[in-house]
Parts: C-alpha cells; sequence; structure tokens
C-alpha cells in the first residue's frame, strides 16, 4: 500500500501535537492561498470590464465559475485522496492553480478566463484546500475544534493580504502581469503539500487487493459474462455495471448519508441555500463602494479590514464553540453567524459612505468569522469522520450550484435595474431565510429526538417491572423495536 494512500484513508492514533502543529500551520498558509484567494478579484472587477467590453453579469461568471469549482469538485477530490493521499493532491491542486493564473495572464477574452482562472485555479484551489481540510481531522481529535478554526484564519490573512497586494501590483504593472506573478504564489500550495506527510494505517486494515463493496468472485463473473454472452447474460452485465457505478457514487457523494441523516441533510439543505447570497457582497463590495464615489484604494481595503478583523475574532470563535457547554449546540452558533451576516447587509442600503462601508466590514467580518470557524466544524459533528471525506464531497458540490448562479443572476439583475441596491437585497434574503431554516429545524429535530428517548426509557421501565412481578412464571421470548437514532451532532 503507498504511503501516500495512507493519509487519505484513515489513521491509526492521531495526535494532537508534535508535527501536526506543523501540518496546522501548513493548513493555514494553504487556506490564505485558496480559499482567500477569490475575495480579490473585485479589485479586478472594473478593469475587467474596461478591457473585455463586458456587463456586470458577464463579469461576475469569471470569479463565480472560481469559487463554485474550488467548492464543487469535492467528489473528484474525494477520489483523488482515497487512491493517492491528501499530500499528492495538495500539491497537484497547487501545480494546477499556478497553470491557471499564469495562463490567465494571456487571455483574449472574458470566455478565455472562465477556462483558466475560473475552471484551472478553481479546481486547483479545490484540491488543495480540501485535501488540507481532510487531513486536519486526522491529524487533531482532543484538538480538532480548535485546529480547524486557527486553520480558519489563514482565509482572513488572505482577504487581509490579497486585497492590498492586488491593488499595488494592478497599479504598478497591470492586471495581466499581476496574474502572471499571481501564478508563481499559487505555487506555494506545493510547499504546504510537502509538510502533510502520511499517517500510518492502523494494523487491521483491508488488504489492497479487498476493495469495499467488491464481492468474492464477482471478477469472474464478469469475465464469464463478457466472453461469449448471451444476450440475457449482456442485460445482467450491464445491470452489474450501473450497479457498481451507483454503488462508485455512493461513496463518494454520501448520497446514503444524505438519505438517513437527517443533521446532515438540514444542514446541506440550508448551506447550499445560503451560499447563492452569502458571495455576493464580496463580489460586489469593491465595485459597489467605486460606483459611489470611493477611492479604488479605500474600496479595496474594505475587503482587507475585514481579513483582519478575522484574523483575531476567529480563534476566539474557534474556543468558544469548543467548550463544553456548546457540545452539540454550535449548528445554533452558527445559524446565529449567519443571521447576522444577512442583517449586516442592510447597513450598505442605508449609506454608501466610506466611514458607513467600514461599519459594515467590521460587523459583517465578526459574522464570517462564526461562520467560517464553523462550517466544517458542525458538518464534523453531524457525520462520522470515516466518512467525513464522502460527506465533504457531496456538501461542496450542492453548495457549489449555488455560488455558481447566484452573482451572476444578481448582476444580470444590476445590468437591469442599474441599482447596486439589490446585491444587498438579495444576500440579506438568502441568508435570513437560511439561517432561521437551520435553526428551527434543528430544534424540531432535537425534541423529536428526545421525545423517541424519553419514549423508549419509559417502554424500558415498564418492561423491567413486568419481568419482576412475573419472574416465577415462564415468559414467551419478546424484544421491543429498537429505537430509531437520529445522529444530530456529537
Amino acid at each position: 500500500m503507498s504511503q501516500g494512500g495512507a493519509a487519505g484513508r484513515g489513521a491509526a492514533k492521531p495526535q494532537d501535537q508534535g508535527w501536526a502543529w506543523m501540518v496546522l500551520l501548513a493548513a493555514v498558509v494553504l487556506q490564505g492561498l485558496t480559499l482567500g484567494f477569490p475575495c480579490c478579484i473585485g479589485v479586478f472587477f472594473t478593469d475587467l470590464q474596461h478591457e473585455f467590453q463586458a456587463s456586470n453579469s458577464q463579469t461576475s461568471w469569471f470569479p463565480s465559475i472560481m469559487v463554485a469549482v474550488l467548492h464543487g469538485g469535492g467528489p473528484l477530490c474525494s477520489i483523488l485522496v482515497k487512491r493517492f493521499g491528501c499530500r499528492f493532491v495538495v500539491m497537484l491542486g497547487g501545480l494546477l492553480s499556478g497553470l491557471g493564473m499564469v495562463s490567465s495572464s494571456f487571455c483574449r477574452s472574458i470566455s478565455q478566463l472562465y477556462l483558466t482562472a475560473g475552471l484551472i485555479t478553481g479546481l486547483g484551489s479545490c484540491f488543495s484546500f480540501q485535501a488540507g481540510v481532510t487531513v486536519l481531522g486526522y491529524y487533531f481529535v482532543r484538538w480538532r475544534t480548535l485546529a480547524n478554526a486557527i486553520a480558519s484564519t489563514g482565509v482572513s490573512l488572505g482577504f487581509t493580504l490579497w486585497p492590498l497586494l492586488s491593488q499595488y501590483l494592478l497599479d504598478e504593472m497591470g492586471w495581466r502581469n499581476t496574474f502572471l506573478i499571481f501564478g508563481g504564489i499559487l505555487l506555494n500550495c506545493c510547499v504546504c503539500g510537502a509538510i502533510m506527510r502520511p499517517i500510518q494505517l492502523a494494523s487491521g486494515s483491508l488488504p489492497q487487493s479487498a476493495k469495499p463493496g467488491e464481492e468474492p468472485g464477482s471478477r469472474a463473473e464478469e469475465a464469464q459474462l463478457s466472453n461469449g454472452a448471451s444476450p440475457h447474460q449482456h442485460v445482467l452485465q450491464q445491470h452489474t455495471r450501473r450497479t457498481k457505478c451507483f454503488q462508485v457514487l455512493q461513496k463518494y457523494l454520501a448520497f446514503d448519508i444524505f438519505c438517513q441523516n437527517k443533521g446532515y441533510q438540514i444542514y446541506t439543505i440550508g448551506v447550499t441555500w445560503m451560499m447563492m447570497g452569502f458571495a455576493l457582497p464580496h463580489v460586489y463590495l469593491v465595485p459597489y463602494a467605486t460606483h459611489n464615489g470611493v477611492e479604488e484604494r479605500k474600496a479595496a481595503l474594505l475587503i482587507s479590514i475585514i481579513g483582519f478583523i478575522n484574523i483575531f475574532i476567529r480563534p476566539f470563535t474557534g474556543l468558544l464553540s469548543g467548550h463544553r457547554v456548546f457540545t452539540g449546540r454550535r449548528i445554533y452558533l452558527f445559524s446565529l453567524a449567519v443571521l447576522l451576516c444577512g442583517l449586516s447587509n442592510f447597513i450598505c442600503v442605508i449609506s454608501a459612505e466610506f466611514s458607513v462601508l467600514i461599519l459594515y466590514c467590521v460587523i459583517l467580518s465578526i459574522a464570517m468569522s462564526g461562520v467560517g470557524a464553523l462550517t466544517f466544524q458542525v458538518l464534523m459533528d453531524v457525520v462520522e469522520m470515516d466518512r467525513f471525506s464522502s460527506a465533504l464531497g457531496l456538501f461542496t458540490i450542492l453548495e457549489s450550484i449555488t455560488l455558481l448562479i447566484g452573482p451572476p443572476l444578481t448582476g444580470l439583475l444590476v445590468d437591469i435595474t442599474g441599482d447596486f441596491h439589490y446585491v444587498f437585497y438579495n444576500s440579506s434574503f438568502f441568508l435570513i431565510s437560511a439561517a432561521l431554516f437551520m435553526g428551527i429545524s434543528f430544534c424540531a429535530l432535537e425534541k423529536k429526538t428526545k421525545l423517541r428517548e424519553t419514549s423508549k426509557a419509559h417502554l424500558d421501565n415498564s418492561t423491567r417491572y413486568q419481568y419482576s412481578e412475573t419472574s416465577t412464571e415462564p415468559k414467551a421470548e419478546s424484544q421491543s423495536p429498537p429505537a430509531v437514532e437520529y445522529i444530530t451532532s456529537i
């Protein structure tokens, strides 16, 4: 078995000490290079519009595709992690990200940017980011919540530094040379991947020849069907292939978890709906500010303010949510943070003055710190760690759909009306409704689970009482039906 595959498949004894903290440091840098990078695209929004004579909707497809692929490439990333391990996938992602941005510097149309910066860079960022998140789950157990919160500060660092660097390079050498330099910077993902050395598997793991879901002798049966098979056997062979295809999809997209785990189902639907509005301020805040007379350097500074405040708030949020008081209740903290994000957007509607926009960025950054620090921790709470990679794949591919269509649809609305306020109206609607849905649904699910546990305890007590009263008489064997367990959080 390859050493790289060990890190992707599982760990014998993840340790919260030693080299794990070097892996955490690499994860911080990695998230800054990947998740933090799309925030700077708003700095180039106006220049790209003028360069390619594109509308708001056409230009917004470029960051939308990048962010959507970054999140939606999860299933493919899961397959690669299972096969080659986290280290290889992170380094592959770094190569793709750098290649995409270098190619983008030579683009002659906005549609070419969709392919290079959007698809290639987005896919590379997806590989690096999601494999980095997965390996953290194996290196940390006791301090997992804190580790995820600290790793997410890398996003805050990215939010702080990328816009400032982008504006400086844009003023000095133009967007093409800036994209070329960005390609070299993103290659540092390969360095982060090299640090994430594999963890050895437990001694009782399955041998390489025995693959999950494969029956003994299935290969021989398949060979018999393919050699001199009758029409009926051909139909059987096609059915077998379809069944195996479905098993692969189920393995890497976690459809079984989505159907059986109500907590995962509610959380995935809520976050998917939330993403329709979550990315809108990141894409349109800088164009909105410059449209209302704010200087370009000050407009770029707004995104950096959001990131700078996040650097300090995210670790605090991680420590707070990791306290045992919030065990099983982190989803409510997450819903509250999403609700605050939605309400903060109304500040931009009131005024577009720079001082007001700074107040908006402060409040938004506090709310975003909760969302960023808790997103993957809540997912780890509602699913088992050995299925986390698969659950993450389905989770991210669903949210990538709304991330893809959200900004372009809002940009089309802005093109038609000429009013940037619709950006913040739309964002508030999706965020507030998603927060209420997740909070109310998990509250109802928790009450339903408690009611079932109470009924089961009452039934068990009744059974014990009947047994003590009639213990001297022969009794027919009977068992109460097992209680249904709904996994909401750990």
